[in-house]
């Protein structure tokens, strides 16, 4: 009688440990998603202004202007590397679909 009980309890604490540890793992991977996404949000939203700024003060063929699409092309393509999704400056969302135009700012 004692080793059922023994057996028991044991599968008990194993479950139990097991749920322990898939909610740590849950819940602090969470907050990885999250930096992770405040990157691509503010460093697509940095490189975005570089380039209004640039077209703003040295037109829309400069040099400058070119290195700062270069810029935002790269970022959107790192945050879509990452999760298959990137910050829309513009309309302020997540885009989902890789659709970014290089030359949206020539318009």
């Amino acid at each position: 009688m004692q080793t059922k009980l023994s057996r028991i309890l044991g599968a008990g604490k194993v479950t139990l440990a097991g749920a322990a540890l898939a909610g740590f793992l849950l819940f602090t991977g969470a907050p990885r998603l999250r930096a992770d996404n405040d990157y691509c949000q503010k460093r697509i939203a940095k490189a975005d202004h570089r380039l209004h700024e640039a077209i703003e003060h040295h037109g829309r063929n400069s040099r400058q202007a070119d290195k700062a699409r270069h810029q935002l092309h790269e970022a959107r393509e790192s945050c879509w590397s990452r999760s298959h999704r990137w910050w829309d400056e513009h309309e302020h969302r997540w885009r989902s679909d890789r659709d970014w135009d290089d030359h949206d700012h020539d318009r």
